[in-house]
């Protein structure tokens, strides 16, 4: 919500300062964004006068002017604008500006042979409008030599404020206002509402859909001229980014942020027949003043004639019946639009306006009768013309609760004691009307009262018991008055506080760290086309940011991708990242862990040759390290496939207890999914699913148990198995593994051979297998019972012992 600080005290009488009304609108909870003076940029610039304008001896286009400035001699100066002339009063910036328009910065310059001392600037250039076809033209009598930003105006600070969703009355200057004055940092001047005289019918309203419109009233204004609204009403809406566009239009936009209050008007002779507040049919459409033409269904409230539908009720009017330069007969639109229908139909129309804003918040029903009377006075005094009688069609809704208030409730939940009498001036001040009632809850003085009755204003639907009365009270007085109180600690140590979940996943931010891995935190909310590869997205945001962040991400990858990608463009030649959060997938939220090596995964150099890239071994290793680190029993994991299609087949896979439960996914992701992420060059990745994770037995701690050396020395045996091509090294090693659970305490593949000397169709695997003795030493015998129960293990694979 933006306004200007003399807009602001058009509602608030007040001699505070700037900094003072920034400091108390933060204080009583209206957050303070932005603080902007659009004249600070504009303070090199200076209105001056062309004494004399003569062709430029080098070019036809151009002229040679000299400008009095109101200081010094004249300055020469040259100028291409075509309306540039003797006796012009326009803006001058002088050597040292710089252009807002294209920050360039003026100095004395030749152009084509002769000297300029700055540059007569167009209205584009000083971006105060859209007109570049010449420079500004002021007034005859403007002062020359006057800072040009005081002249104009241009010196009035625009305020941004952050308005919180319940604060519908704050979307409004005047709300604003009224916050400020409860605070004390002036006074409410009072609303001018001065009807104007009426005379004959007002235009026919009829509502046949009250839910989503309970009350429509329409005023008729015959005889307008619709020009260029007043220059400080332009100074106003531009000042806070709105473009003005003609006196009527900027007259409902006006009202809109000076009150809160939406409006709209039609072109009369635009209309045919009454004016419909009804459902839409559906396939209806309408082109609405966005240029936009919108399908309608029977959920959305239009305002429509005998032609059809003019208007996007609450949200958006039609182009059709749109003011124009031509319009002399309008007709004025103040109504109530129900917030729930208003916010439906804006997300199903993706569909937004400041009226929308405004509409779906709750605007005060009380103030249909003012509004529209504000509205057909600015119509008449701007633009002329004779007014109707005000047709009403249906009855505004009744807000404002009234409820009991127990005074003491300001120290017992909000922890600050405030006298009663100032209580009630802070509630009063904020439009509340407050009794004291005795104990029989008759009305009495504030003297003897056991009890207060408080009545919202119809502007504060947001208020629906005594806690929001304390919050109202708290927030005017000041929350910085609150005292800070430590709770009290309890005797003895302080107990753990976190949770097994939350200990593993600092335990892996750790090991992920210690590895050389940097964390990203990225976007829980992906575009449609980004989850597309990962199966799309099971949770859709009915009302999203915006189209790319439409949907739940239904895996990590894809945010760490566009991160790598970032890094990866910015000169990074290797990337390590990795992040922990949640994917959400259909039936329910996963914690997981993702890692991606993206780039470089050694540097070229004289002994490597060139850089090496990272591959599914490097991935497999980095799953496996953090699987450990998470209590995973990895020596009981298998290798197998399936990892699915954002890796490369054949050089993926996963890790499982089981045939079911999957541990983690690791492998070189497919070029597929690198092209839809703008990565170049080979990419491994790893997802390991936390969830999935068995529980931990005997407790929930990382404790290693107590180190315990065996007391002889281990024995290694090597054997070389021929086996089939398609036997996996994993199946081999753990068959190994469980020939002799008691004596095998460890298998590992450490050669792999295909060539002379292995037949067509297996290939050779060289395994070393470690024996743990006991209680005395194998003997020779022993270690051939072994080793027979390995080769017997493997034959059952199909593996053969190699010759």
């Amino acid at each position: 919500m933006k306004f200007t600080l003399n807009w602001l005290k058009a509602h608030l009488e007040t001699e505070a300062t700037l900094d003072e009304v920034v400091e108390a609108l933060t204080r009583v909870g209206l957050e303070v964004e932005s603080v902007e003076n659009p004249g600070e940029k504009l303070a090199a610039f200076r209105v001056a006068k062309v004494l004399t304008a003569e062709r430029h001896p080098q070019a036809d286009k151009l002229q040679v002017l000299t400008v009095d400035t109101g200081e010094g001699a004249p300055l020469q100066v040259v100028c291409g604008a075509p309306n540039a002339r003797a006796g012009l009063v326009g803006v001058l910036g002088l050597p040292g500006a710089v252009v807002p328009a294209n920050g360039m910065q003026l100095k004395v310059a030749a152009v084509r042979g002769v000297e300029s001392n700055g540059m007569m600037c167009s209205t584009r250039e000083l971006e105060l409008g859209d007109d570049h076809d010449g420079i500004i033209e002021l007034p005859a009598d403007a002062p020359i030599g006057t800072s040009f930003p005081d002249y104009a105006g241009l010196n009035d600070a625009v305020i941004d404020v952050s308005i919180t969703p319940n604060r519908q009355d704050c979307m409004g200057v005047r709300g604003i206002a009224r916050d400020l004055a409860a605070a004390g940092l002036g006074t409410l001047r009072p609303l001018d509402v001065d009807p104007v005289p009426t005379s004959g019918a007002g235009p026919e309203v009829r509502i046949e859909a009250p839910d989503g419109c309970p009350a429509y009233f329409g005023q008729t204004v015959s005889g307008v001229t619709n020009g260029a609204s007043p220059d400080w009403m332009q100074q106003r809406l531009k000042a806070i980014g709105q473009r003005p566009i003609s006196a009527l239009v900027d007259i409902t936009n006006y009202v809109m942020i000076d009150l809160g209050r939406p409006l709209h008007v039609y072109d009369k002779a635009k209309l045919s027949g009454a004016l419909v507040v009804r459902k839409a049919k559906p396939g209806e459409q309408v082109l609405a003043l966005n240029e936009k033409t919108y399908t309608l269904d029977e959920s959305v409230t239009v305002i429509a004639d005998a032609n059809g539908v003019h208007d996007i009720g609450g949200i958006m009017g039609g182009e059709d019946t749109g003011v124009s330069e031509t319009t002399t007969d309008v007709v004025i639109e103040c109504a109530y639009f129900d917030p729930d229908h208003i916010a439906k139909t804006g997300q199903k129309l993706n569909l937004t306006s400041d009226a929308r804003s405004r509409f779906e918040r709750g605007v005060d029903p009380a103030f249909l009768e003012d509004g529209i009377a504000i509205a057909a006075r600015y119509v008449v005094d701007l633009c002329g013309g004779s007014a109707s009688e005000v047709t009403r069609a249906g009855t505004p809704p009744r807000v404002g609760i009234t409820t009991g208030y127990d005074p003491a409730l300001a120290e017992t939940l909000g922890g600050l004691a405030i006298p009663v009498a100032r209580q009630k001036d802070i509630l009063e001040r904020l439009g509340f009307t407050v009794e004291a009632l005795d104990a029989n809850g008759d009305p009495t003085d504030l003297a003897r009262f056991e009890d207060l009755r408080v009545t919202a204003p119809s502007w504060r639907r947001d208020i629906d018991g005594p806690a929001d009365l304390v919050e109202e009270v708290i927030r005017i007085e000041g929350i910085d008055k609150v005292p800070s109180t430590p709770l009290d600690r309890l005797p003895g140590v302080a107990r753990p506080t976190a949770t097994p979940e939350q200990k593993l996943e600092r335990k892996l931010r750790r090991t992920a760290a210690a590895r050389g891995f940097h964390e990203a935190v990225t976007w829980s909310f992906l575009s449609e086309a980004e989850a597309a590869p990962f199966g799309g997205g099971a949770w859709r945001l009915a009302n999203p940011i915006s189209e790319d962040m439409k949907v739940m991400r239904p895996s990590l990858l894809p945010g760490l991708f566009a991160a790598a990608e970032r890094n990866r463009k910015r000169g990074a030649s290797g990337v390590r990242l990795f992040e922990i959060g949640r994917r959400y997938l259909a039936d329910k939220e996963r914690l997981t862990l993702a890692v991606v090596l993206a780039g470089d995964r050694s540097p070229r150099g004289w002994q490597g040759g060139k850089a090496q890239g990272f591959g599914a071994f490097d991935a497999k290793a980095e799953a496996l390290a953090l699987l450990e680190a998470a209590g995973a029993p990895v020596a009981n994991l298998q290798v197998m496939g399936e990892a699915g299609d954002v890796y490369h087949p054949g050089q993926s896979a996963t890790l499982r207890l089981g045939p079911k439960t999957v541990l983690a996914a690791f492998g070189v992701v497919h070029p597929s999914v690198l092209k839809a992420f703008d990565l170049d060059g080979d990419v491994a990745a790893v997802e390991i699913y936390l969830d999935a994770l068995p529980a931990k037995r005997g407790g929930t701690g990382f404790m290693r148990p107590a180190y315990v050396p065996p007391a002889l020395q281990a024995v290694t045996r090597d054997f070389a198995f021929l086996v089939p091509a398609d036997l996996t090294a994993g199946d081999l090693v753990r068959t190994i593994k469980g020939a002799d659970k008691a004596a095998i305490v460890d298998a590992r593949l450490f050669d792999i051979f295909t060539g002379t000397g292995v037949p067509e169709g297996q290939k050779s695997l060289a395994v070393e297998v470690t024996l743990q003795p006991g209680e005395k030493s194998f003997t020779d015998a022993e270690l051939k019972a072994v080793a027979d129960k390995v080769v017997a293990a493997a034959a059952k694979l199909g593996a053969s012992l190699r010759g």
